[in-house]
């Protein structure tokens, strides 16, 4: 998927990775060097480990393991592959892709996917309103939606047809295999292999991107049957865990907040009635890459989740998310109604703008969750609720808000700040423990090789791929030693296969005598791998520079080599050992 050289050059020329990068993080400039920090916007962390370079161009983390330049940047953060990233930073930098010289047939098939959902929302909203599906539109409206938003919205009906959704789209010059690819048909095998509409008699919520494109559906029946539900499963275009429905509206929403609710339905009404920073997550469950989304566009939610058993579950558990994700949360407890559609519909607008202004943080919401357990009237239910709600204060990690609510407690219950404070300095110790004995074992085990997803023959080779590691590090920082160092160095020394892959390309780069850089691999490695690649070419300081060390790591590595081929002759049987030798004569 190669771009031409002399295109990639000047791109590079024109983007500034800290420029870039400060688009969409908070960074922090150290003391010493052109090194900046932030937190990581690929994993949650409350401690900043990204770093971004400026004299490489590049970026790092040290928590997740993500890097690689402005490119790699671009395709993890906006979910692009190589191509449309690359169109996006030149688009940016006021440059035109170049008419030939790169392969950009997956971006045509996405597209063609884009369009198919395009032409399919058209279809379904279409439908919603032509006189024989009277009863379709007639659902919407009975729930007190407007024309104009179901309009909005596009919303639409699918027909109750097995097949109206697949003659229309080829009428459009849209093949079934492309309705397969974007999930708007299934495949039967019985009776030979049949295609089918996937959506039939469903009111249909069409899902749109940030940048506006239709990627999946949601639809649901208009009664009681089952499936209630069915949605648009993850295509080169959709991936539910990533994407925030009516993202596309609310990122432009006065409000300098998100409202989270929890379905389709609750945020078309609150977007009617006027609150248009609702969105809601797709899928069963908050991710912490939907969070990181709603990161970029504010650094505050509202969660408004159902008031029934599962939402209060729901509500805990994106609390954490949200809070880890470095967002301020705070908790609307809905009264009135189960769902802030049903609160509108029966008390009005601005029963539910008096219930957002009353929205408590996310540490009040879980000492009233807490207080909701015990009778605090009685000596035993107040020291019970005062050693939960201590044990809970003592996981806060501000201590001013620690001090807040211990005096807020102690105000409420009548027991001095004095001894609910100790209370909690008591969790704090334990807290602390815990805290550390889970990064204790996090580096222990990355050290170890045992979660190294990226190179996990580690685990089974930790030495060998330490001599390994040093070798491609010192290589990178000193490309000049390759000519001392090519007789004795094959990829076929190294243990471990991530590492002999690197080895393999870097080699090819150093014997063609090309520029030395990380984009060099990213032909042959996936986003994930270039940020390994970059921890050893611009990160690790951790080797001496010298080529003797590099000679003592092949060393080390031929003499391990040579102890696996030692120890693989003695585990032969007699019979197998004397047909080597046969082979050996032959």
């Amino acid at each position: 998927m190669a771009i031409n050289d002399a295109f990639l050059s000047e791109l590079k020329m024109r983007t500034d990775i800290m420029d870039l990068v400060s688009s969409y993080v908070s960074l922090d400039s150290r003391r010493q060097g052109r090194t900046h920090k932030g937190l990581c916007p690929f994993h949650n962390e409350k401690t900043p480990s990204f770093m971004v370079y400026e004299d490489t161009q590049s970026f790092y983390c040290f928590g997740c393991g993500a890097g690689g330049d402005a490119i790699t940047f671009t395709m993890k953060i906006e979910n692009l592959d190589y191509i449309e990233a690359v169109k996006l930073l030149a688009e940016r930098a006021g440059l035109s892709m170049p008419e030939d010289g790169y392969d950009d047939s997956l971006t045509k098939k996405k597209n063609r996917i884009l369009a198919a959902n395009r032409e399919a929302a058209r279809f379904f909203h279409s439908c919603l309103l032509d006189k024989k599906n009277s009863h379709a539109l007639n659902y919407f409206l009975n729930r007190g939606l407007s024309p104009q938003t179901i309009k909005h919205f596009g919303l639409g009906y699918a027909p109750d047809s097995w097949d109206s959704l697949i003659k229309h789209m080829r009428e459009k010059g849209f093949s079934v295999q492309e309705l397969y690819e974007a999930d708007l048909v299934k495949k039967s095998t019985k009776n030979g292999e049949r295609f089918y509409d996937n959506f039939r008699n469903r009111m249909m919520t069409p899902i749109i991107d940030i940048r506006g494109n239709v990627i999946g559906f949601g639809g649901r029946v208009l009664d009681d049957s089952k499936p209630k539900y069915v949605n648009t499963a993850d295509t080169l275009v959709y991936k539910k865990s990533h994407e925030v429905f009516a993202m596309n509206y609310a990122k432009n929403a006065k409000e300098d907040f998100l409202i989270v609710a929890e379905g389709y339905m609750d945020v078309i009404a609150l977007h009617q009635a006027g609150f248009t920073n609702a969105v809601a997550c797709l899928g069963t469950a908050l991710t912490s890459e939907q969070a990181r989304l709603m990161k970029r566009y504010t650094d505050e939610v509202v969660l408004s989740y159902d008031s029934d058993e599962a939402g209060q579950k729901a509500t805990k558990r994106a609390m954490q998310i949200f809070s880890d994700s470095g967002l301020k949360v705070r908790v609307l407890q809905l009264r009135g109604g189960k769902d802030p559609d049903e609160i509108i519909k029966k008390h009005g607008r601005e029963r539910f703008q008096s219930l957002l202004d009353g929205a408590e943080n996310d540490t009040e919401f879980n000492l009233i969750k807490i207080g909701e357990k015990y009778d605090i009237t009685v000596s035993d239910g107040k020291m019970s609720f005062l050693k939960e709600a201590a044990q809970f204060l003592a996981t806060l990690s501000s201590p001013v808000e620690r001090e807040t609510y211990c005096l807020k407690l102690a105000s409420m219950t009548e027991v001095s700040a004095d001894a609910i404070r100790q209370e909690v300095n008591k969790n704090l110790s334990s807290v602390r423990r815990k805290a550390k004995k889970e990064l204790f074992t996090q580096a222990r085990n990355y050290s170890a090789g045992t979660e190294d997803k990226i190179n996990p023959d580690k685990k089974k080779y930790v030495l060998q791929a330490k001599a390994e590691e040093v070798i491609l590090v010192t290589l990178f920082r000193n490309p000049d030693f390759y000519k001392k160092l090519k007789d004795e160095l094959t990829p076929e020394l190294f243990f471990t296969s991530f590492n002999k892959r690197v080895l393999s390309v870097l080699l090819s780069i150093l014997e063609s005598g090309r520029e030395l850089d990380v984009s060099s691999f990213r032909d042959s490695f996936s986003a994930d791998e270039i940020g390994r690649i970059t921890y050893f070419s611009d990160v690790c300081k951790e080797v001496s520079d010298t080529i003797e060390e590099c000679f003592e790591c092949i060393e080390t590595l031929r003499n391990a080599k040579n102890k696996k081929s030692f120890d693989e002759v003695s585990a032969m049987s007699d019979e197998d050992f004397a047909n080597m030798f046969k082979n050996i004569n032959k």
